[in-house]
């Protein structure tokens, strides 16, 4: 049985500095409704990050009194690290149930499941597609609410931030406003989901669509959080597919403003913002033309608000929508510019 008020330790170990693979890691730090008492982290132990102490065992963590411990690291192609085994059968020797967001599932594991069984502690695997998942019905098209889906110029830039960011302004304006969480990190913090890069290439759609209709039973304003990217050489299949399943009724560009290509793939060059508009806005379904909202930054390349600032100023200049970086200065701009451009309801 999952227990109530759980207390994360984060196993980010050789990534809880890089905010690239560790965002899973900083994704529940920042918007987990539990709490994490602590981050296992060999290489940084004795650190903090965001006041939260960071340890190099297992053991060292126990005085916080831990209750579950979630992987924090998002690996290229989601393989379970084998110096992570120690550490997972570690927790669960030591009575701590296991969430992981892997392409590896734990629960396939006979040496991890013989040990969860062995300790009677849970393990969750949060990228386990559900059954039954097919394409889409139509549903996408009939549930009543408002969908306004996060797209971006590459992967780990900040789509599901900047859709967390944008539903807790709308709620704090007294909105029936829902985060609808559609990879690993996400599901951990929401508490439901799917994450649909493991779901069958033909019913990622259907994923999509199953997902706006569970968040239309929740709210009547969803914010999906994008995947990937339509230029990215590796997942713009899931992006599309996203996209189509979940048949937004707006957009809005995510982008980490100075970057010029790919991460680590210098031979794909980012287009520039008004090309990526016009891609993200052509490539929708006709049965629902989306159409851009406004562009949410990711300026964490600038140390200076001043230079901040001025690359939204940029990008606003660059593609007449309103632009802002929702963590550095505020969500506020960027949901008026989506409540101004919300669809009449039918």
């Amino acid at each position: 049985m999952t227990r109530d008020g759980k207390r994360y330790l984060i196993v980010a170990e050789g990534h809880s500095g890089d905010p690239h693979h560790g965002k899973t890691m900083r994704g529940v730090v920042r918007y987990a409704p539990d709490p994490t008492v602590a981050i296992l982290d060999s290489t940084r132990a004795g650190e903090t990050y965001e006041g939260i102490p960071i340890v190099a065992r297992v053991a060292d963590s126990l005085c916080f009194g831990p209750t579950t411990a979630i992987v924090g690291v998002a690996p290229t192609g989601g393989a379970l690290e084998p110096a992570w085994r120690t550490i997972l059968l570690t927790a669960i020797s030591n009575g701590l149930d296991v969430e992981a967001g892997m392409h590896t599932f734990l629960a396939d594991d006979e040496e991890l499941a013989a040990a969860a069984r062995r300790h009677r502690v849970e393990l969750r695997d949060l990228r386990r597609p559900p059954e039954n998942v097919g394409v889409p019905t139509g549903a996408n098209l009939r549930h009543g609410a408002t969908v306004v889906h996060t797209v971006g110029s590459d992967c780990a830039i900040g789509k599901k931030t900047m859709a967390l960011e944008l539903d807790l302004e709308a709620r704090r304006r007294g909105l029936r406003s829902v985060f609808v969480p559609t990879g690993q990190t996400g599901i951990a913090i929401a508490g439901w989901g799917i994450a649909v890069d493991s779901v069958v290439a033909d019913f990622v759609a259907g994923a999509a669509e199953r997902l706006v209709v569970e968040g239309a039973s929740r709210g009547d304003l969803l914010w999906v959080e994008g995947q990937g990217a339509l230029i990215h050489p590796y997942y713009s299949g899931v992006t599309l597919g996203l996209y189509h399943g979940a048949m937004p009724h707006l957009l809005v560009l995510c982008h980490k403003a100075g970057d010029t290509h790919i991460e680590e793939l210098p031979e794909h060059p980012i287009p520039p913002l008004p090309e990526l508009v016009e891609l993200y806005e052509r490539v929708a379904l006709p049965a629902r033309p989306a159409r851009m909202a406004a562009v949410a930054l990711n300026t964490t390349n600038f140390a200076a608000d001043a230079d901040a600032r001025r690359a939204i100023e940029a990008a606003e200049a660059d593609t007449g929508l309103v632009a802002d970086d929702p963590v550095r200065f505020g969500a506020g701009r960027l949901v008026d510019e989506v409540i101004e451009r919300l669809p009449a309801r039918r």
